[in-house]
């Protein structure tokens, strides 16, 4: 039998293990010498498309969509990321992400109508990350998930997409796409 202090002892140790294997994960650096090399505002220029998948917090796909990707920059380096999905329910969302140099120069405040919480692009060699918190529609309401984003360039011209989204500390969801650039 296990002392009471015993047990409360053990007891922490696994909650401080479980919080702590939560807060591990790579840094946008691991990908330094990764390529292709991830340049944003070479990438996110001109006309994109991309195609990807919604799924709930077992995996299962609850739904799809497709999207157009409109991008440009201005002369003082700041980006517009103007987004349309078409989900194969008909519901059809729009998203304008402007993306403005951070003071350092390592990254861009990354910001949109429906971001509650802005994130901070950052990449290095082919991947990007952001982390921000997402107004969505729910039931009659809207709910703020955060929003853990990845990005892989694969080859010069498509991006290998990954969202993991949470409420809470707990993963609810995740969005998988592929986003190619149009000739």
């Amino acid at each position: 039998m296990i002392p009471k202090a015993g047990g409360r002892s053990i007891l922490f140790l696994v909650a401080a293990l479980v919080l702590l294997s939560g807060c591990s994960g790579p840094a946008v650096t691991d990908y330094a010498k990764r390529g292709p090399k991830l340049v944003p505002e070479q990438f996110f220029s001109g006309e994109l498309i991309a195609r990807g998948v919604v799924k709930d917090m077992s995996g299962e796909v609850i739904r799809t969509f497709d999207a157009t990707i409109s991008a440009t920059w201005d002369n003082e380096g700041v980006g517009t990321l103007d987004e349309e999905f078409h989900f194969d329910d008909g519901e059809v969302q729009t998203r304008v992400w402007t993306l403005t140099p951070t003071q350092s120069g390592a990254g861009y405040h990354a910001n949109a109508g429906d971001v509650v919480e802005p994130g901070i692009m950052r990449w290095s060699g082919n991947a990007i990350n952001m982390n921000y918190v997402l107004q969505v529609a729910y039931g009659d309401g809207t709910l703020d998930l955060r929003m853990d984003d990845w990005m892989y360039l694969v080859t010069p011209d498509t991006l290998i997409n990954e969202t993991t989204m949470s409420k809470w500390g707990v993963d609810v969801g995740e969005l998988v796409l592929v986003i190619q650039k149009q000739q």
